[in-house]
């Protein structure tokens, strides 16, 4: 009996195939876009970068300057976790409707709103909402809230549509309420889900807060703004290793979080 599994030979050929219009593919990427690696690796270029490097060195480590960092650490960080809570509601909120909860109208209409949050870069938001509200960490907040609240709704919308149906029929076969349905059949399953995407989005608000800074929305990537506009290379430098250090201390609360989670 013949069969049509493939031959070793013509898997080879697939993979030569595929890597030489990849490679294809790229080098015309290259030249397209005109880029030459050369200048980024002649000896010119390397002093460049180099003498421009050190002028960040030393750090300013001044006690009232770090005063300013810590505070900038602390406002960074709350506009993140605030901005990612009220993402979490607000995606929530539209994921139902968009899981085919309540019918095809409300998912379109629903899924084409999430995409309209999340397709607006952060920084864009932010700019729109320091005309609303003003300068400041508000601002920062809300644009994070907004774009965020878009990815994790549609996260949150197929997590739901692919959750077990097992036990939530189960309950609905005994009568259960179709909310009380959701909460002890639905949402446990999910659940799991849900926090680690809402933790993988906290660390990655934590970059983008920091970022929001130079829209005037607060924070460390305001400071970072002022001091590189005036060109005080040590005091930017100090607020870079803020900044590195703020996504270490997240990224290890949110692991520390998992862990626990999962023990």
């Amino acid at each position: 009996m013949a069969t049509n599994t493939p031959t070793a030979a013509q898997l080879c050929l697939k993979c030569l195939l595929t890597l030489l219009t990849v490679a294809i593919a790229v080098a015309t990427s290259f030249a397209y876009l005109s880029l030459d690696l050369s200048q980024l690796f002649s000896a010119d270029a390397a002093a460049e970068m180099l003498g421009f490097l050190l002028t960040f060195f030393p750090p300013e480590l001044s006690s009232a300057f770090l005063a300013r960092i810590v505070g900038g650490m602390l406002e960074t960080l709350a506009v993140s976790a605030v901005g990612t809570l009220c993402a979490a509601v607000l995606g929530f909120g539209l994921a139902l409707p968009a899981s085919r909860l309540y019918g095809d109208a409300l998912r379109t209409l629903s899924r084409l709103l999430l995409n309209l949050l999340r397709s607006i870069p952060e920084l864009v938001w932010a700019a729109l909402t320091v005309l609303a509200v003003g300068l400041g960490p508000f601002a920062g907040t809300l644009a994070l809230a907004l774009h965020t609240a878009g990815v994790l709704g549609r996260l949150f919308a197929e997590a739901l549509e692919n959750a077990p149906r097992t036990p939530a029929r189960a309950l609905m076969e005994k009568g259960t309420p179709a909310a009380l349905v959701f909460a002890y059949g639905t949402l446990p399953c999910v659940w799991p889900q849900f926090l680690a995407y809402i933790l993988y989005r906290w660390e990655t608000n934590i970059r983008a807060a920091a970022i929001l800074g130079f829209v005037g929305a607060g924070g460390l990537g305001q400071m970072l703004y002022f001091e590189l506009s005036l060109f005080h290379m040590p005091q930017a430098c100090t607020v870079i290793i803020a900044m590195l250090a703020l996504a270490a201390v997240v990224d290890t609360a949110s692991a520390i979080m998992r862990v626990g989670r999962h023990s």
